[in-house]
């Protein structure tokens, strides 16, 4: 293996790493914030540091491309981290963790009737039973406790965090086309994610409460979130796929659940069942079928 390739698969482990551990840090800092807080710390730090970084105005060529990055704002940063933060009130980090790891699924119907630049195989369609399967096995223990807000809300909400995400998805796809400087591109989806958090903010009667910073264990998960997992994982994960192309890259992404499931028992002592090991085992397992012979096909599409 290249020395350039071993720095590309560090750099894509890196941001898996990371990624993986999220929830299990915001689920630190909901004993001290409400979940739209969260958010808005995490996203007005990830702006400022890729506003240090990218400090020019980037002015677009239409009203069309500022409509899609206000878009992508909307679904990735509000929407999406909203109903993850919130399922992670009612339910564990490993669940929330390994539910939104679906969201290629999600992804590949959006595309597909979006786009119509998806194809949906067999083995598509195979994965997703295989990994609702193990969904179910996760949550079966939030189904007798739906009447009390048991950990099933959690469950439902982050199926739906996943299915934003698609959106998102195939929103940044289309903004990517534009051809414009990516770290100036997430900077504007942040801003535009942190305008639409403004009524939430509101409606949840949000304080600034600064007297909670001086818990060193509250800073230090909110930098994380904000310079590791939202400005400097979009820096590594781009230079990974420049590195080892898409494909590779993205097969990293089937270890979130593994990591997210790993931290949580760790780090915050969540239980691990058998019922929900055989979900994570059925739902990484589904993920890994939908995505049989994708690689092989596109390398061979290529060569056409």
């Amino acid at each position: 293996m290249a020395a350039t390739d071993t720095r590309g698969h560090l750099l894509a482990f890196l941001t898996i790493a990371i990624w993986g551990t999220t929830f299990v840090s915001t689920k630190v800092l909901l004993t001290e914030f409400q979940p739209v807080e969260i958010l808005f710390y995490r996203f007005l730090i990830g702006f400022l540091a890729l506003l240090a970084l990218r400090p020019r105005h980037l002015k677009l060529a239409s009203w069309r491309e500022e409509a899609l990055c206000a878009a992508a704002g909307l679904t990735g940063v509000t929407l999406y981290f909203l109903l993850e933060n919130i399922a992670l009130v009612y339910t564990t980090a490993s669940n929330v963790g390994v539910i939104v790891s679906v969201a290629p699924f999600f992804t590949a119907i959006v595309a597909f009737f979006a786009a119509r630049d998806e194809k949906l195989r067999p083995s598509f369609f195979v994965g997703f039973v295989v990994a609702m399967a193990g969904i179910v096995l996760i949550s079966a223990q939030g189904f007798d406790s739906v009447f009390g807000g048991g950990s099933i809300v959690g469950d439902v909400l982050a199926v739906g965090a996943a299915a934003v995400w698609a959106v998102y998805s195939v929103i940044t796809r289309k903004i990517g086309s534009f051809g414009y400087d990516n770290i100036q591109m997430t900077k504007r989806t942040f801003l535009w994610g942190l305008l639409f958090m403004v009524p939430a903010l509101f409606a949840t009667g949000f304080e600034f409460g600064i007297e909670r910073f001086a818990d060193p264990l509250m800073v230090a998960n909110m930098a994380f979130l904000g310079f590791g997992a939202s400005a400097l994982c979009f820096v590594t994960w781009n230079l990974a796929v420049k590195i080892l192309g898409a494909v590779k890259t993205s097969a990293y992404i089937y270890l979130v659940p593994v990591i997210t499931v790993a931290a949580s028992v760790a780090v915050l002592g969540e239980p691990m069942t058998a019922a929900i090991a055989c979900g994570v085992v059925l739902t990484c397992a589904g993920l890994l079928i939908s995505e049989w012979g994708k690689g092989e096909r596109k390398a061979a599409a290529d060569k056409e």
